[in-house]
């Protein structure tokens, strides 16, 4: 919901698109008073951090009077020995949602578009209006990205095209023949955005999260999170991979000690400790696939993801709807993601959690169903 703001004539007026921003509301984190608490609504890992990442924020902790590198050239470094990457063409950001407001505000002027996918994360919309740009959505197909329809919305004003692949919250995927494609009908003035989030956890063969795409071309970036499979999501600390041309405009304009060192430390540290990584993916893969074909046995259609969620959709009925079984979950302590906002009413997301939280949620869910279908 929009909120209207009234000032008076002689007060700062923001640009106009500022107004136009509906405020990214995160997904429920609290669970009624006396009961527990099982969060499936923000697609972190039940792993959580690499005891590695957290012996290095509390050393880092110790020294919390210093500055940290402004160039986080340790967190960069080891993200580059952990891809094959060269540093240099490597920008950390305060998650990756800073990194994608930062593109925004480099390449965008008022009248220039930015392009994304109709189900696609709320923060690409957010970042063109604050920068001035206008906002265009391409349609998708069964809920994944249509190559055909973004490049038929492509116009000589699009700036920036922003695909997040795998999709949150759809859980789909392009596959790398498909992203290859999309690259290859834009213009060389378009700077195509590949937000990988999510692509530790994706075992297709036939995905790519899209190293090899940037590092043969002038006009695509990757965009990275720490947020997720390596569970350093209130640490904030996203990365980018992209050509020396655009990596120097974003060290430009970003603030210039825009990661903490504690949060340099316990990054370098994750990303290092593979054995953490291999266990958390492990866990999802199994999961995935249990939360899956559990929810599908209730009755309930569950669009196929490679990520770690699900998105299941609720009939459009009173009683059966996904409010209504938000709302009965979420009494019993088990918070899913309403995704409303997303264009998507109809439907809750539910992270892959722990082996306790996945069989609690599919029990409640079954309480739900069971009980609608009686009444």
């Amino acid at each position: 919901m929009t909120v209207s703001v009234r000032r008076a004539d002689h007060a700062p007026r923001p640009r106009q698109g500022a107004l136009a921003i509906e405020a990214y509301v995160p997904g429920k984190s609290k669970a009624p008073a006396g009961v527990r608490l099982h969060k499936l609504s923000s697609n972190e890992t039940p792993l959580g951090p690499s005891p590695k990442a957290v012996e290095a924020f509390q050393a880092a902790a110790a020294k919390l009077e210093v500055y940290p590198d402004g160039s986080a050239t340790l967190l960069r470094e080891a993200i580059a020995r952990a891809n094959g990457l060269d540093a240099a063409r490597i920008v950390c950001g305060a998650g990756s949602d800073e990194l994608l407001s930062m593109l925004a505000y480099a390449y965008l002027e008022p009248g220039d578009e930015g392009l994304f996918t109709e189900h696609g994360f709320l923060v690409y919309k957010i970042a063109i209006l604050a920068a001035g740009g206008t906002p265009v959505v391409a349609p998708e197909t069964n809920l994944t990205a249509d190559v055909d329809a973004i490049l038929s919305r492509v116009t000589d004003r699009t700036r920036l095209v922003y695909i997040a692949n795998p999709n949150n919250p759809t859980g789909t995927y392009l596959p790398f023949d498909e992203v290859k494609r999309l690259h290859a009908g834009l213009p060389k003035s378009t700077l195509l955005v590949l937000d990988a989030a999510y692509s530790e956890y994706v075992r297709a063969n036939d995905y790519a999260a899209g190293i090899e795409l940037v590092a043969g071309s002038d006009n695509v970036v990757m965009t990275r999170t720490f947020s997720k499979v390596f569970g350093l999501a209130s640490l904030r600390i996203g990365w980018l991979y992209g050509p020396q041309d655009v990596v120097d405009v974003l060290n430009r304009i970003r603030g210039p000690f825009n990661l903490s060192g504690p949060a340099i430390a316990a990054g370098a540290a994750a990303i290092a400790d593979r054995a953490h990584v291999d266990a958390a993916v492990d866990h999802n893969a199994r999961w995935l696939a249990e939360l899956a074909e559990g929810v599908r046995a209730l009755g309930l259609e569950v669009t196929p993801s490679v990520a770690n969620f699900i998105l299941i959709h609720f009939p459009d009925e009173p009683g059966r709807s996904a409010a209504d079984a938000d709302a009965f979950l979420t009494a019993r302590g088990v918070i899913l993601r309403a995704v409303g906002a997303y264009g998507l009413p109809n439907c809750l997301r539910m992270s892959v959690g722990t082996e306790e939280s996945n069989r609690l949620a599919l029990a409640a869910l079954g309480e739900f169903v069971g009980g609608r279908a009686r009444g």
